[in-house]
């Protein structure tokens, strides 16, 4: 071990445990962990409002770790690609690790840093601790990427289970910190007040740090086995809810996965778990994915846009109940159950007609765990214009979502209280309940709730109208 520092330059990497690039670092020299805030470099894809929240505290969650072993956390602002290479000639150290990331904006700068680094004849390491595989590790048999879920993730099967999870160090060599750091209250990572006190509710569902996600998986570990029949329910907790804290980096997939996998009934969540790999795979080699249908064809859908629809699908104001709490959920937790994340997706992009890019975008800034490459893969899949995606004639009917998903009505009560006096049998489309359940109720369609932004059936011919006519087209 030499006495040179050594950089640990974090980014999507919060955690301490299964940690590849620290434990690199670590055993070189001195350790300098150091994040970088750099707006900038990401552009547009900086991270959104929510994330930013979650950034905040999960950066505060590391720093209160990392100083409990020994080595403080240096936070920075501004260009990274100038600030790490100019860091490691100011310490004087030979070598920064780093976690792989698969988004465009972030291969740039990590190609910048590296050479940054070789002209003073330092190096960059990267690790694929973000993934269960380097996504250049898994080829057809062409040796090409792959472009399809199945084959991918029986690709990736043949090579899994991974490596068990490495614990987190007890202690760190620390290296002296320099000045010139900033507060974390300096990054602004905190949004300023929005309508309806947004963000104060995030902490109702889930806690960002290393330390809510061990809580967050080991509570979700008793339920493996009840994840596929239970995951499909709003109003319950089937779900994993791990979604940020891997976004983070607060866990390894490697920790979720050989979590899972120990329980009986693991398979319905690991293929989860493999979509997410899969993301990343499309990502990383289709840069493309966030802005560009990957199916040529779907680049000239004839979409609709209006601002006035959009706008109303974005504040829960379709008319439709369950996309409508959804939305709310969203807007109030930061997080949205994924059911009514596809409902609500299907109805934007195809009963509505508007652009699957503004509807990333509404969940890039408003989610917790907005991630580029899952929120990309599932917009394109909503949308029919991912390689391998949904067909754009299935189109998800709300109404029926929402009386097979929310049966009694639960979900919907509780993020729509103007509708909690509703029989169960009208509860997912008020508009065609009588007139005097309606009274009884005590609502009034239109001015408690909205009537339905376009009726179900019409809805539905304006997206298989708008299909046929691409197909004409071609």
């Amino acid at each position: 071990m030499s006495d040179a520092p050594t950089l640990l330059w974090l980014r999507q990497d919060l955690r301490l445990a299964d940690h590849p690039a620290l434990l690199a670092a670590a055993a070189e020299g001195p350790l300098l962990p150091v994040f970088v805030l750099d707006g900038a470099a990401a552009g547009r894809w900086a991270p959104g409002g929510a994330a930013r929240w979650w950034l905040h505290h999960s950066l505060e969650a590391l720093a209160a770790d990392l100083a409990g072993r020994g080595a403080p956390l240096l936070l920075l602002r501004g260009d990274a690609a100038r600030l790490v290479p100019a860091l490691a000639r100011e310490t004087g150290a030979s070598a920064v690790h780093a976690t792989l990331m698969c988004e465009p904006w972030a291969r740039r700068q990590d190609a910048a840093v590296a050479a940054a680094l070789a002209a003073d004849g330092r190096r960059l390491s990267l690790h694929a601790g973000n993934l269960l595989l380097h996504p250049d590790a898994v080829r057809s048999g062409q040796n090409k990427p792959y472009g399809l879920y199945a084959p991918f993730a029986r690709a990736v099967r043949a090579q899994v289970p991974p490596m068990e999870p490495i614990p987190a160090p007890p202690r760190l060599q620390a290296a002296a910190c320099p000045r010139g750091g900033v507060a974390l209250a300096d990054l602004g990572l905190l949004p300023p007040a929005r309508e309806g006190d947004w963000a104060a509710a995030f902490p109702e569902m889930l806690t960002p740090g290393e330390a809510g996600a061990r809580e967050r998986l080991h509570r979700f570990r008793r339920g493996v086995a009840d994840y596929r029949a239970g995951r499909d329910s709003p109003a319950g907790d089937g779900t994993s809810r791990l979604s940020p804290h891997l976004r983070w980096g607060e866990l390894s997939p490697r920790q979720v996965w050989h979590a899972a996998a120990e329980q009986d009934g693991h398979e319905a969540f690991l293929r989860e778990i493999l979509w997410r790999e899969f993301s990343h795979h499309l990502l990383w080699h289709r840069p493309e994915l966030p802005d560009t249908a990957l199916r040529p064809a779907y680049a000239r859908f004839p979409y609709r846009p209006d601002a006035m629809r959009l706008r109303a699908w974005q504040r829960g104001l379709t008319g439709y109940p369950i996309v409508d709490a959804g939305m709310r959920q969203l807007w109030r937790h930061g997080w949205m159950h994924n059911r009514v994340r596809m409902v609500a997706g299907s109805l934007l992009v195809k009963q509505l007609l508007q652009p699957w890019q503004e509807g990333a975008a509404w969940f890039w800034d408003t989610l917790v765990d907005a991630d580029l490459g899952n929120n990309s893969t599932n917009w394109q899949w909503v949308a029919g214009s991912g390689l391998d995606a949904a067909p754009y004639f299935r189109i998800f009917n709300p109404v029926l979502q929402g009386r097979k998903f929310d049966p009694e009505g639960r979900y919907v009560r509780h993020f729509l209280p103007q509708l909690a006096r509703l029989p169960d049998r009208w509860l997912h489309e008020p508009w065609a309940a009588p007139a005097a359940v309606l009274r009884q109720a005590g609502l009034r369609l239109g001015h408690d709730y909205p009537h339905p932004i376009v009726e179900p059936a019409q809805g539905r011919a304006d997206a298989l109208a708008a299909l046929g006519e691409l197909r004409a087209a071609a």
